[in-house]
């Protein structure tokens, strides 16, 4: 298989099981369920997609740089650090502040602009933008940039589509605490496993 399209199925792959993770439990889904109350849910996930699909560039465009200028090994162990972190802030809870939840809840016009804007704001230094950008220290080159981008797009809409559709069938009553956990050891088993990785690759 050709080196580029390997890069890119791996990074695709990996990028879309992180960032689906990520979005678990994740402040943005219950946005989108806010959303979802008020809109009807296709507009509200394409509003979700364009927002993620520029915030997630942005974020590929920043990782790809920061692996291309820094030491491999200290990229990984950097990396590891970064994912332990991102388990114990899942492990910790991610909630709406007031503001977010008012804008979800007042917005008007197009859905499509409303969830397109408030998600973009949602995501700028969120924990899954922060984990999109270290994905992409990892995954270098055309296939590695394009992988991750598409990956933790497809993650997080998908997420949160399927938060969307479980709430309403639910009434919004998820097993919130059991996520978190799950979604923290998985975390923290990418974390070791980048930790491994950089010293055994040393």
């Amino acid at each position: 298989m050709d080196p580029i399209v390997a890069t890119f199925l791996a990074a695709t792959a990996v990028s879309f099981a992180v960032i689906f993770v990520a979005e678990l439990g994740d402040k943005s889904q219950l946005m989108a369920l806010t959303f979802a109350t008020r809109y009807k849910a296709l507009p509200v996930l394409i509003g979700i997609t364009v927002a993620t699909a520029v915030v997630h560039a942005v974020s590929v465009g920043v990782g790809y740089l920061l692996g291309a200028a820094l030491p491999t090994f200290w990229i990984s162990l950097v990396a590891a650090v970064a994912f332990i972190g991102f388990g114990l802030w899942t492990l910790r809870g991610d909630e709406l502040t007031a503001d977010e939840e008012d804008k979800a809840a007042r917005s008007s016009g197009s859905a499509v602009v409303a969830a397109s804007v408030a998600f973009f704001l949602a995501e700028l230094g969120d924990k899954t933008m922060l984990a999109t950008i270290t994905l992409a220290t990892q995954y270098q080159g055309w296939g590695g940039v394009v992988g991750v981008w598409l990956g933790s797009t497809v993650g997080m809409v998908i997420a949160d589509g399927l938060a969307i559709v479980v709430g309403r069938l639910l009434g919004k009553k998820l097993p919130e605490k059991a996520i978190k956990v799950g979604a923290a050891v998985l975390f923290f088993v990418f974390g070791v496993w980048l930790a491994a990785e950089a010293f055994l690759t040393r």
